[in-house]
């Protein structure tokens, strides 16, 4: 690589590599590999560089083109595969193993991956699921890359495609049923680690020294492209959890010398219920927490519990860095769902429902775009075969975010609600019509609407407002088969926590559900304790 600067994020850990050999770049605590690992996983820049370069030749040599549908959970082959093909030009399908059998083949299918690299204990499942398509998409292992042949092999190892090459595509739940496939390219994520790097006040990266903890998915963007880029751009080690684990969550902190985390709302209401110990102070260890949807009742109580910030932000996967905000400076309105004011780069405004700016204090719908002259600077690229989703997204040249903000009178940004038919739980953002189609032909239902309730610990719990056919009752069994069938074709968290049976909902003088009318029966009925819970049957599904 010469000295111009990085246009991937293959280049990025490549200057990394050079600058910070010897600096660990990535971190697995014991507690987060032991299922495969006798014990811990550091590998210093020098060793993922020279990792990643190996892998590089192999698939080079495959003459591999298309996407490559990424299922390797958070290990450090997700890391190594990923940047091995960007250095090749070639854009990854992150897929979360915990998506049951009936969710994978869109993904595989619409995204048109040609090649599927896992663990070898995914591989007789995928491999089931692809037979079951009738496609001819290989399903491999790490070790198996180079046992792939794809055609001529090109003549240059290093050929990233530049800024505007695809990097990733990653799919989010839309308000419109089927997950919408964002395009990211290579400056969506240097964007990202240039913004966070250069965001100050409470999260200040020093360069080489930051150790940053997160437990979140590498199938999503927050854990794929921020904490990882805001590392390996400054020369930090990313450590990465297989997931959150509350028993050990401060014990891998202590051990791993974490000096900054990630996290979301759920975290936090998790770590406040469990008992107060004598070391819950982290003052001296962790300077900031980032994440987003903390609880307003928790946020005070847990900074004088563990003697850390837990900095807000607002973003989502379409807008990227180009429209991040975050309150890493003061006043942060601690316990007011505030997440700051946006930079100079950011423009932004509120709206009301014809798009007409509100006055300050009114809540209004959310705009963001770029300032200068390229408003789409740092955002997606647009959604992969949906031209139509594309441009409502970027209706009179703004990104619409479907979020009802505040502005608070020192210009600060509060969180109301969403706007969309998209329900927020534990971070996760959930399609209401995704749950109601999948659900659609239960032999129960007449007729069916998704909604959020507020929940405790993990903001908006899923609940499911049902019609029964004249012939089903109404009763705990009846919403047990409901919920197993969500269970059985939608991944654990899109499933209903709640599900309640209503002779009629309210409707528009179309016929079409008044869903914030429904939202506010469903959470009536959920405090009188007219609805069934069902949200301990909720669970992650043990993998082989």
């Amino acid at each position: 690589m010469s000295n111009a600067l990085p246009e991937s994020p293959r280049e990025v850990l490549a200057l990394s590599a050079m600058r910070f050999p010897d600096h660990d770049a990535l971190h697995i605590p014991l507690s987060a590999c032991q299922h495969y690992s006798s014990q811990e996983i550091t590998l210093s820049y020098r060793e993922l560089e020279s990792a990643i370069a190996q892998a590089t030749e192999i698939w080079r040599q495959t003459g591999v083109t298309g996407r490559v549908a990424l299922m390797l959970e958070n290990r450090p082959e997700f890391f190594i595969q990923w940047l091995a093909l960007n250095a090749l030009g070639i854009s990854v399908i992150p897929i979360n193993h915990e998506m049951p059998d009936a969710e994978i083949p869109y993904y595989l299918e619409h995204g048109e991956a040609v090649a599927v690299l896992t663990l070898d204990s995914h591989c007789a499942r995928l491999i089931g699921v692809i037979d079951a398509l009738k496609l001819s998409i290989p399903v491999i292992s790490p070790d198996q890359v180079s046992t792939l042949d794809f055609g001529s092999v090109p003549a240059t190892p290093v050929a990233t495609g530049g800024l505007n090459c695809e990097c990733a595509l990653l799919y989010t739940s839309g308000s419109t049923g089927k997950p919408k496939g964002c395009l990211l390219n290579n400056d969506y994520f240097l964007q990202q680690g240039i913004w966070y790097q250069n965001l100050g006040g409470h999260i200040a990266l020093r360069e080489g020294d930051e150790r940053l903890l997160t437990p979140l998915p590498l199938s999503h963007m927050n854990a794929m492209s921020v904490s990882t880029m805001a590392m390996f751009m400054t020369g930090g080690c990313l450590i990465q959890l297989d997931r959150f684990h509350p028993g050990t969550w401060w014990q891998s902190l202590r051990e791993s010398r974490a000096t900054a985390i990630h996290y979301l709302g759920v975290l936090p209401a998790i770590l406040l219920a469990l008992p107060e110990e004598p070391l819950d102070d982290f003052s001296t260890q962790i300077r900031f927490g980032f994440g987003a949807g903390v609880n307003p009742a928790h946020h005070e109580r847990f900074e004088k519990r563990f003697g850390f910030p837990l900095i807000e932000a607002w973003a989502m996967t379409e807008c990227g860095a180009g429209g991040a905000i975050i309150a890493s400076n003061e006043p942060r309105h601690v316990g007011h769902c505030c997440f700051g004011q946006p930079i100079d780069a950011v423009e932004w405004q509120l709206v009301d429902e014809q798009k007409k700016p509100v006055n300050k204090g009114a809540p209004g719908e959310l705009r963001v775009r770029a300032r200068g002259s390229d408003p789409k600077k740092g955002y997606f690229s647009g959604y992969l075969k949906n031209p139509e989703a594309t441009a409502e997204a970027w209706e009179d040249g703004w990104l619409n975010t479907g979020d009802v903000v505040v502005e608070l009178e020192d210009g600060n940004l509060a969180f109301v609600d969403r706007r969309k038919n998209i329900i927020r739980r534990s971070g996760e953002n959930i399609s209401a019509l995704e749950i109601e189609a999948a659900l659609g032909d239960h032999p129960a239902i007449k007729s069916a609407v998704a909604t959020a309730v507020p929940d405790e610990m993990r903001g908006d719990e899923v609940a499911l407002c049902v019609i029964l056919k004249p012939t089903f009752e109404g009763s705990l069994d009846t919403a047990r088969a409901i919920q197993d069938i969500a269970l059985e074709k939608l991944v654990y968290f899109k499933a209903p926590g709640w599900i309640l049976f209503a002779e009629a909902l309210p409707v528009t003088a179309a016929n079409k559900p008044k869903r914030a009318d429904i939202k506010q029966y469903a959470k009536t009925c959920v405090t009188k304790g007219d609805a069934f819970d069902l949200r301990a049957y909720k669970t992650r599904k043990k993998l082989a």
